[in-house]
């Protein structure tokens, strides 16, 4: 007796303390404000509590039934006649996945729970589409069989007679094609069944990567609808109360066709229309041995990507000419009507020899998507004409003049009359070309004699020239093509303006030309190979020579500054 008098007050103590707890647990309340409500409608779940709960609330069960669209918290405190109160509020915008009798689970705050409740979901009480409808999305694909790799025009058009504050749509991803959106938003009014609508339309091109049946799901649409404002403080800073709602399109099925047996080309292209054209940089019968002539090939696709348009140019082995591709130009354009690829490839031609010259056929065989038959983009074999250039015709010109030699008619005894040649006269233009040489060294210094300054500039160039002709020849010893690239192209700004390879090339002789769109074309081509520049350095030597010889040749003074 004594011993249980002595544990009495313990065991009292025990469930005083556990009372005392379970009386301390803050309530926290749990409310909608709409009960039932549609499919596609929001609902706002408010927590309230008097005092602050254990912890923080943590919201993931109502993810199994309900899509979280945004939460707040809020709180406030008042002194009323010596009382004060506080009230703190959790409210959480959710969306329903289903119907019927949903259960809104306890909420935990740490050790503190919320109250659990029951929202009842009904079936939207109005169609989609179906007339009078405030909000709803209408698709569109075209065509609905395409064939494998063609374009689908896929439409989407959002109707609206309600205000929207927010509007979030869905992705739009198709499992085994490729999707690409045409352009921005399209806004424009409509009316549909009477009803004045505000329409925003988005297209996309659509390219189904297999063949047979592929389904492209519905967008879904997330939009707060503004139902009206509450005004404060005499109308300023206007607070707008929306009802968050979520529209469906319906799904699509595409019937994807194979390649059609009566396409014979091992390269699939369908497109809705294609187009291939050719230009020349100067005439075909009139190429100047030694000098590039530029083609360009374009072909142009509507209904296409670029990755799908293929090569133009395929190299071709002509004796005594001489091609260097560029890198192909690869555009896309999108507009209502789909994708347009666009390649373009530019190729230099530089013949080694006068003669005529023909090039190969170019054909793209094509599916036209249109009249579902096959066709064939082609351009015709061209025959191309070289003959002697500027260069090689004055050379030629300097060489038959030293044998063109005045001589002596009649006969040789000393009474006979004498027809002055040019040996003859040579004492004459002598006498000439000294008095001209002094006349204009007095010009020279009393009138055309430049500043020291521009001199010490030349200088400075002229230094800077002979660095860079020392890291070009270290380049080519060392079989360096990039280091070679940087040496010419600094060469070429100085001299020519140019900064690219391909723009310096047609101001150099023959041989150094093709030695530079020879090192152009192994820096830009797909499979490089090991690139030797001895030719090169020694083609650069001997143009700079020529140069020299040139520029002495039509000057009687010869320049402060040499190439």
């Amino acid at each position: 007796m004594i011993e249980t008098k002595s544990k009495s007050p313990f065991l009292c103590i025990i469930l005083l303390l556990i009372s005392t707890q379970s009386a301390s647990a803050t309530e926290i309340k749990a409310s909608l404000d709409r009960n039932p409500i549609s499919i596609n409608e929001s609902v706002q779940l408010t927590f309230s509590a008097t005092e602050s709960p254990d912890d923080d609330p943590d919201f993931s069960p109502l993810k199994k039934d309900f899509d979280i669209l945004n939460q707040s918290q809020s709180s406030k405190s008042s002194w009323i006649n010596g009382k004060s109160s506080k009230s703190i509020q959790w409210i959480v915008n959710i969306m329903p996945k289903k119907t019927g009798e949903l259960a809104i689970p306890p909420i935990s705050f740490g050790n503190d729970n919320s109250q659990a409740t029951i929202l009842t979901v009904t079936k939207s009480k109005v169609a989609s589409t179906g007339q009078n409808a405030e909000l709803f999305l209408e698709v569109t694909a075209s065509p609905e069989s395409p064939y494998v790799q063609s374009q689908v025009l896929y439409t989407l058009k959002l109707f609206s007679r309600v205000q929207l504050s927010q509007a979030r749509l869905s992705e739009l991803e198709i499992s085994d094609a490729l999707v690409e959106k045409l352009g921005e938003v399209k806004k424009y009014e409509s009316t549909r069944n009477g009803v004045e609508y505000t329409v925003n339309e988005l297209n996309y091109a659509v390219f189904p990567q297999k063949s047979g049946v592929i389904t492209i799901a519905p967008l879904v649409l997330t939009a707060d609808v503004v139902t009206s404002s509450r005004s404060r403080f005499n109308g300023f800073f206007n607070r707008q109360i929306t009802k968050t709602k979520r529209v469906s399109s319906n799904a699509i099925t595409l019937n994807v066709k194979a390649v059609p047996e009566s396409f014979k080309s091992k390269r699939w292209l369908p497109a809705s229309q294609l187009v291939i054209e050719e230009k020349w940089s100067g005439e075909t019968d009139q190429m100047k041995v030694g000098e590039p002539l530029t083609r360009t090939l374009t072909v142009l696709a509507v209904g296409n990507t670029i990755a799908q348009l293929p090569k133009l140019h395929h190299k071709s082995e002509i004796e005594h000419l001489k091609t260097y591709p560029d890198q192909p130009v690869l555009k896309e354009q999108k507009r209502a009507e789909g994708l347009i690829a666009f390649r373009e490839e530019k190729i230099a031609y530089i013949p080694s020899k006068p003669g005529s010259f023909t090039l190969p056929a170019i054909e793209i065989p094509w599916f036209n998507t249109q009249t579902q038959t096959m066709e064939v983009a082609r351009i015709e074999e061209r025959t191309v004409t070289a003959i002697a250039g500027t260069a090689f015709q004055k050379n030629s010109t300097n060489i038959e003049m030293p044998a063109v030699k005045a001589i002596k008619t009649g006969p040789t005894d000393s009474n006979s009359p004498i027809i002055y040649t040019k040996e003859n006269n040579f004492w004459m233009w002598l006498s000439t070309f000294l008095a001209c040489g002094w006349l204009l060294t007095v010009l020279y210094i009393f009138f055309l004699r430049k500043p020291k300054q521009v001199i010490a500039k030349d200088n400075s160039k002229d230094i800077k020239q002979k660095e860079i002709v020392k890291a070009l020849k270290q380049a080519c010893t060392e079989n360096n093509a990039l280091a070679a690239k940087n040496a010419l192209l600094a060469w070429g700004k100085i001299n020519y303006g140019s900064e690219t390879l391909s723009a310096i090339a047609p101001h150099c002789e023959a041989r150094l030309r093709d030695e530079i769109l020879l090192l152009n074309q192994n820096l830009y081509a797909n499979h490089r190979e090991p690139w030797h520049g001895k030719k090169l350095f020694q083609a650069f030597t001997e143009n700079k020579a020529r140069k020299k010889v040139t520029k002495q040749a039509d000057s009687a003074l010869e320049p402060l500054y040499k190439v």
